[in-house]
């Protein structure tokens, strides 16, 4: 179900109708007490842009935006509303938005809210197969260069830590092509015995991944088996191809649940459930399911009979995707060059792009191109 809201929209008049999704309705966050106030908006002394010497100074890097932070925290509303203020195309930062045929579960970006700005990484791979964080990196390297090269300004916009991570640190990515037999071993045995086998072969490894994700777990045991090599050893981080500013959006917790469930209603809503039917029938298995996250895992466990009702399902969903974001949160937290939104606060995060993106040109002229 779409709202129109009316926006105050630089450049293009008072009150211009804007089409968004309810789950993405711009709204502004508050503090708890006691909670510290935002980082302000200043470009961390280290970070992956703050490169050695001889090389290129960093202001000299060309500049690229992340809107990041948990599910349904508002990114994508965010997203859209930065790059029309800013000239700007958004990359897709989310590991399963770039499935086709998984709209609904993974909450993608309507045609409606694409058409308000271009979106690049979206509907790129058959559920069917792989998509590898090797194979994001660099179609988004691609996507984001093209964007620059026609005068935009790219963003990249999502919750997938590792998508961003591979970008923004230019990771080098183990060339370990997905083996497809060795997969189905490797599923078909418990996570926790998975789990002991990563430890014996690379205890760094196990000691990092998320223990939750057997698709994460068994990508580091299939580059392991089939390099010979610890998957760690194989994950550096070469000289950085952007100076990347990043905008996290932050709720509080209960308002960042409320808007959770709000989102799982509006997918049931929606057909999420019919949405999966369609999947299984065009060969997408239920093991398969599983690994395309938690909407896709509760609602094929759905239709196999494991819950009583739909709205049963639904409010198991609902405490699961809280549990999964604040493991999001724990990952993004860690990182100190994260410059935090109260809510989806535009004005905010304008004010930081416009001073972030001004270090780097060299007059006027350009920095007020970038505006609409």
């Amino acid at each position: 179900m779409n709202k129109q809201i009316e926006r105050d929209e630089p450049g293009r008049g008072q009150g211009s109708p804007v089409q968004y999704s309810m789950r993405d309705e711009p709204g502004r966050g508050g503090r708890k007490s006691g909670e510290a106030p935002p980082v302000p908006c200043t470009m961390p002394e280290t970070g992956p842009y703050r490169i050695g010497a001889g090389l290129a100074p960093a202001l000299e890097l060309p500049p690229l935006i992340v809107v990041l932070g948990p599910t349904a925290s508002g990114k994508s509303t965010l997203g859209i509303e930065l790059a029309r203020r800013f000239h700007g195309e958004i990359v897709s930062a989310d590991s399963r938005q770039v499935y086709r045929g998984l709209d609904i579960g993974a909450a993608k970006v309507t045609i409606e809210e694409q058409a308000l700005a271009r979106h690049h990484l979206l509907d790129v791979a058959d559920p069917r197969e792989v998509y590898t964080v090797a194979r994001f990196q660099q179609e988004a390297f691609a996507a984001i260069n093209d964007i620059r090269a026609r005068g935009s300004l790219p963003l990249l916009v999502g919750g997938s830590p590792h998508y961003i991570q591979a970008v923004v640190d230019h990771l080098h990515m183990p060339r370990i092509e997905p083996q497809p037999e060795l997969r189905a071993q490797l599923e078909a045995r418990p996570l926790a015995e998975l789990l002991a086998q990563l430890a014996e072969l690379d205890a760094q490894s196990a000691a990092s991944i998320d223990r939750n994700n057997a698709r994460r777990v068994i990508r580091a045991l299939e580059v392991c088996l089939v390099s010979g090599q610890p998957f760690s050893q194989q994950r550096g981080v070469a000289d950085p191809l952007y100076r990347s500013l990043l905008l996290g959006i932050s709720w509080p917790r209960e308002v960042l649940y409320a808007r959770i469930d709000a989102r799982v209603d509006e997918r049931i809503e929606q057909g999420m459930t019919q949405e999966t039917r369609d999947l299984l029938a065009q060969g997408v298995s239920h093991e398969r399911l599983d690994s395309l996250g938690l909407e896709y895992r509760y609602t094929s466990r759905l239709l196999r009979g494991e819950f009583a009702s739909e709205a049963g399902m639904a409010q198991r969903l609902k405490y699961a995707i809280h549990d999964f974001t604040r493991r999001q949160l724990t990952w993004f937290r860690k990182d100190k060059r994260i410059v935090w939104l109260e809510g989806m606060d535009v004005e905010k995060a304008s004010e930081c792009i416009s001073g972030f993106v001004g270090e780097g040109i060299g007059n006027e002229g350009d920095r007020k191109g970038l505006h609409r």
